[in-house]
């Protein structure tokens, strides 16, 4: 049985929520920061990331932080529920400070660096799971039910506004060395993870339980399979532009789809399951779940996309070298955090009072405006209007994403909050990467199409032979998205230094100047970019409808069988007593 609340004390659930808050900022930024400091760390490696056989580690450099976190959150969170959520919590910040420090002190150059980052990176990556897996559940444990929505839409805004976050923060500290974009982490982590030690209380309900081995093992490999699958495709494969045809991504993504068929099966009948299906019983905990699913399905390769197209066409054509425009995008992107921040706590203090289903159904649906917006834009837009566009994209998901978690947490029982946490994390997270390998499939399939007869029409005009221009006509799309990802021109960079030196003088400075190759590609990347756009409009908006099924304002702790304080026996066993109404209770109103 949990504490009261007023037993938990005041101080305590300000430092409940400030540290967890702190650790999640640290573990979202560097799921980002790698993205805008690419090209210096490659550059300090001593490592040409576009040559022949580097396109599989700059997708490991860039993803290997996702993959495992997302793979480990389950699995963290209930050994979480059974040995203490603070104490893996607090181990969580210990191992990501010293994969922080590996990473920066990354010893060899070359290919061999690169493994090793990968590695270290995935060190910061299993960390990571540790705090995400445990945060919501410790916020959840240290408030009051009326005060959770404000809590965790605080702690939101550090999960989602850490990913802006990074990549202005990469932008900057890269422009100093390549390893400060790891160290800077390291005394953060330090500082947390004392505090952590010192200051934070378990005050959650442990369920001693066996070890779900064989749920564990299917899991971690499915899940495991499938993002290293989904990974793989975005990579070209012999004559096509991505790998979706290549025998081993079909069989990764075949075979991780097929161990989590039997991962199911495992947790259907095992008496204590890593993935407890019976929560899913909870009306709130099913719809909050599919909803933040879609959410993220929806928004998670926004950004990737949103720095491609400022980095390869805008910022090239209002003048910014492509040196110079990594930092400059993570800047340009600042107006959605900005909305997020404002929306995220105002949105869980009213959902605290009113519910959550009002709020988070609105969200999506001002996120599906926001993205209806964006198809409007042209290729060379007006930034105010790009930054509006923005801001109410922030707005909408700040609008969802407090009340969501808030209305998912308070309405599992209190043993269960640590695994709830973690499946509540493996969703999002795992609709993000989704996201990425969906969106920029969506992307390069409709570039493939669109952007070699650009790429003729453009170089023939300026005086380049038609043979020639027929030949560079056909670059892959992904090496010139990924050329103005890193920084670079991307015709400057794939053309063999043979072939520009057989080109006019005045030919070769056309070709390479920055906006040349934005002014081509910018018509044909805006058409791709809208299909992606109207997708995650359609996305948003079954989300809208997912979250209007969770029914009304729901508290388990309040509304178990006994009808106060905590819930007795197996409240799962009970489900129609989990999907109750709510009633006007500790200062709280129905919800809509």
């Amino acid at each position: 049985m949990n504490p009261a609340p007023q037993s938990r004390g005041l101080a305590y659930k300000w430092i409940a929520l400030s540290n967890t808050t702190l650790g999640v900022l640290m573990a979202a930024m560097n799921g980002t920061i790698v993205m805008i400091s690419l090209p210096v760390i490659f550059r300090g490696m001593h490592v040409n990331p576009l040559g022949a056989g580097q396109t599989s580690l700059l997708l490991w450099v860039l993803m290997g932080y996702n993959v495992a976190t997302t793979v480990l959150l389950v699995t963290f969170g209930r050994i979480s529920d059974t040995y203490g959520k603070v104490r893996f919590y607090n181990l969580g910040f210990v191992i990501f400070t010293i994969g922080s420090i590996l990473a920066a002190l990354t010893p060899s150059l070359g290919m061999a660096g690169e493994v090793e980052l990968i590695i270290f990176r995935v060190v910061q990556g299993i960390g990571g799971a540790f705090l995400f897996a445990n945060s919501a559940a410790i916020i959840t444990d240290a408030f009051p039910a009326n005060q959770r929505g404000l809590a965790l839409g605080v702690n939101q805004i550090a999960a989602i506004g850490g990913s802006v976050l990074g990549i202005v923060l990469g932008g900057v500290v890269a422009s100093v060395d390549w390893r400060f974009v790891f160290l800077v982490s390291a005394p953060v982590g330090v500082i947390g993870s004392v505090w952590a030690y010192l200051r934070l209380k378990e005050l959650g309900v442990r369920t001693p339980r066996r070890v779900d081995s064989w749920g564990n093992l299917t899991f971690g490999l499915g899940l495991t399979s499938l993002m290293v699958g989904l990974t793989y495709a975005l990579m070209p494969y012999e004559n096509q532009s991505m790998g979706w045809g290549n025998p081993w991504v079909r069989t990764a993504i075949g075979l991780g789809a097929l161990l989590l068929v039997v991962f199911i099966f495992i947790e259907r009948r095992v008496k204590a399951p890593m993935f407890e299906l019976k929560l899913f019983r909870i009306r709130p905990f099913w719809a909050g779940n599919l909803s933040g699913f879609l959410a993220s399905l929806g928004r998670g390769g926004l950004q990737f996309m949103l720095i491609i197209w400022l980095q390869g066409i805008w910022l090239p054509l209002h003048g910014v070298s492509f040196a110079n425009t990594p930092l400059q995008a993570g800047l340009d992107t600042l107006p959605m955090m900005v909305g997020f921040v404002i929306a995220g706590p105002i949105s869980g203090a009213l959902s605290d009072r009113f519910g959550a289903r009002t709020f988070s159904s609105l969200g999506m649906l001002v996120t599906a405006v926001g993205f209806y917006l964006l198809t409007t834009l042209p290729s060379d837009f007006r930034f105010s209007v790009f930054a509006i566009y923005l801001l109410i994209m922030g707005i909408g998901m700040g609008l969802f994403a407090s009340p969501n978690t808030s209305s998912i947490m308070s309405a599992v029982p209190a043993e269960f909050r640590g695994v709830a946490s973690g499946m509540l994390a493996t969703f999002q997270n795992a609709g993000m990467v989704m996201s990425m390998a969906i969106f920029f499939s969506i992307v390069i399939s409709s570039l493939s199409s669109r952007l070699p007869h650009a790429l003729n029409h453009g170089l023939t005009a300026i005086g380049m032979p038609a043979p020639l221009a027929a030949n560079i006509a056909h670059l892959p799309p992904i090496a010139a998205l990924f050329s103005a990802l890193l920084g670079y021109n991307p015709l400057g960079q794939l053309l063999p230094a043979s072939v520009q030196h057989m080109l006019p003088r005045a030919v070769e400075a056309h070709l390479l100047a920055p906006h040349f190759f934005a002014d081509l590609i910018g018509q044909p990347f805006s058409a791709s970019l809208r299909i992606v756009f109207f997708m995650a409009i359609g996305l948003s908006l079954i989300a809208a409808a997912a979250s209007l099924l969770r029914g009304r304002h729901y508290i388990a702790e309040i509304h178990g069988p006994t009808g106060a304080g905590e819930p007795e026996g197996d409240l799962l066993a009970q489900p129609n007593a989990l999907v109750a109404d709510g009633a006007e209770l500790s200062g709280l109103e129905p919800g809509d």
